[in-house]
């Protein structure tokens, strides 16, 4: 976890693992009228949204492996434009990008989800020690603390992506919403989810609760772990690896990467806790402070805080 694993592209900091012509080519996407796309800054609640999102497109019958779900709703910046393309739909792309670098169209469909800073950070941190290789003897989370809050790491800094979209909330084409509201009442988010989705799936969920139960059951923690914990490290070998009929060319350019299958440091589980609060576990006195300080700096001026206004932080 160190600056010589990032590198700038087209004005976006990203890890080195992910290659540049596909970046290009995602930020080059041109949007469909019927694209829908979920954005969120990196461990947001990214996987549970896109998941909930197949899980009422599918009537509580989303993929059951990591290779269909990634085919279902294409990572653009790391399987690129080709991937969308040929998405399966309906479906979801995932875009972590802010708003100055999306692919944007006022016809597609965008849905924005945030975390708070302070357990985004946490959850950040455990994702990327498991991308590092072990030769970096330094994984801790104060290194990874100091990174975070200089905007260090993949996507840049946390504030300049949120302001961004923090913009348009309130535009027609935008559904905004934090984790930990989703979190605090999942039935009612997932209704709002599926009305922007098309208003047939929020009808056919109020009318049929056992759907309902269906789709939020799939789309647990639990059943989501079962998926994709045991499945992530082998994920890019996999796609490399499709056959024919699914194989997405421009994923040939990791062939080198996962030929080489360098060893990385442990892995605590692409789905981890999905625990709001968390960061109350890793974070010092001196490290609250410098937060807070970062907070107060990147947000002047703005009231994006007050999304968490009810949450104990600092």
């Amino acid at each position: 976890m160190d600056l010589k694993g990032y590198r700038e592209v087209e004005g976006l900091w990203m890890h080195t693992f992910f290659h540049e012509d596909l970046i290009r080519s995602a930020l080059a996407y041109k949007p469909r009228p019927d694209d829908v796309f979920i954005v969120t800054f990196p461990k947001c609640g990214t996987t549970w949204t896109q998941y909930l999102i197949l899980s009422i497109l599918s009537n509580g019958q989303p993929p059951k492996t990591v290779t269909d779900f990634m085919l279902a709703t294409p990572y653009l910046e790391l399987m690129g434009a080709e991937a969308a393309e040929k998405m399966r739909r309906p479906g979801v792309i995932k875009t972590p990008l802010p708003f100055y670098k999306q692919p944007y169209s006022p016809e597609a469909r965008y849905i924005y989800v945030t975390r708070n800073p302070y357990d985004v950070c946490v959850s950040f941190y455990y994702h990327l020690r498991s991308m590092t290789p072990r030769e970096e003897p330094d994984v801790s989370f104060a290194k990874y603390h100091k990174l975070f809050i200089a905007g260090e790491g993949s996507y840049g800094d946390y504030f300049d992506h949120l302001l961004s979209w923090y913009e348009h909330r309130h535009d027609q084409n935008v559904l905004f919403f934090t984790y930990e509201q989703l979190k605090n009442d999942t039935d009612a988010w997932t209704l709002k989810i599926a009305d922007f989705l098309g208003k047939e799936y929020g009808k056919r969920l109020r009318e049929d609760r056992d759907l309902l139960r269906k789709v939020l059951s799939a789309s647990s923690l639990k059943n989501m772990q079962g998926v994709f914990n045991d499945k992530m490290a082998t994920l890019i070998k996999d796609l490399v690896n499709l056959p024919p009929e699914k194989a997405i060319k421009s994923m040939e350019v990791y062939r080198e990467a996962v030929d080489k299958d360098i060893p990385m440091h442990d892995d605590d589980g692409f789905v981890r806790k999905g625990v709001v609060g968390d960061w109350k576990e890793h974070f010092t006195a001196d490290q609250i402070r410098e937060t807070k300080a970062w907070i107060a700096e990147k947000t002047k001026g703005s009231d994006v805080m007050d999304l968490w206004k009810d949450l104990d932080m600092p």
